[in-house]
């Protein structure tokens, strides 16, 4: 009997079920990740208050509200010279990067895209968090590292395009 139809063997030893399943063990990071991150898109361009220059709950208010204990105080200066347009583009590259991971698609530039948010969040937002592991957006950067190392190589698009240009290479080998 095979796992997933592909000829790795359910029984134990070097071909077994323990390397058949760890070729999979970054597929719950990439499912939590894109999703989390397709989520967070959404809410964001569905939140008229968040999308707004100022007022309770605005992206406006929490950056004027963040810029002095962050990091970069510079990159807050940058965000808030058009909170609108910046919450905007945080919230297609949210939804770009959970595509992206959820389904695979140029997954190592995804998940390169959701470490620079999540990077660029933990040095405005949550830089001031004490102590610092109740920052979420650094624990966020650490988990998209593991993606951008390894892609996703199995259950992805790039795996099929991949699979795609191999074959084509080794027809036109045969046949060219």
């Amino acid at each position: 009997m095979t796992l997933l139809g592909r000829g790795e063997a359910v029984g134990g030893g070097a071909g077994g079920r323990r390397p058949a399943l760890s070729r999979y063990a970054l597929l719950p990071l990439r499912i939590f990740l894109g999703v989390t991150f397709i989520y967070a898109g959404l809410d964001k361009l569905t939140d008229s208050a968040f999308l707004a220059s100022g007022g309770p709950g605005s992206l406006g208010e929490l950056l004027r509200s963040v810029r002095d204990t962050s990091a970069v105080p510079a990159l807050v200066d940058l965000a808030l010279k058009s909170p609108v347009g910046f919450g905007h583009a945080i919230a297609l590259g949210e939804l770009a990067v959970g595509i992206g991971t959820l389904f695979g698609v140029l997954a190592r530039v995804a998940a390169a895209g959701g470490a620079l948010i999540s990077l660029s969040l933990w040095l405005t937002v949550s830089w001031s968090s004490t102590p610092y592991y109740y920052g979420n957006d650094l624990a966020y950067l650490m988990a998209w590292l593991p993606l951008i190392l390894a892609g996703a190589p199995y259950l992805s698009l790039d795996a099929i395009w991949s699979r795609g240009r191999r074959g084509h290479a080794r027809r036109g080998r045969l046949f060219g």
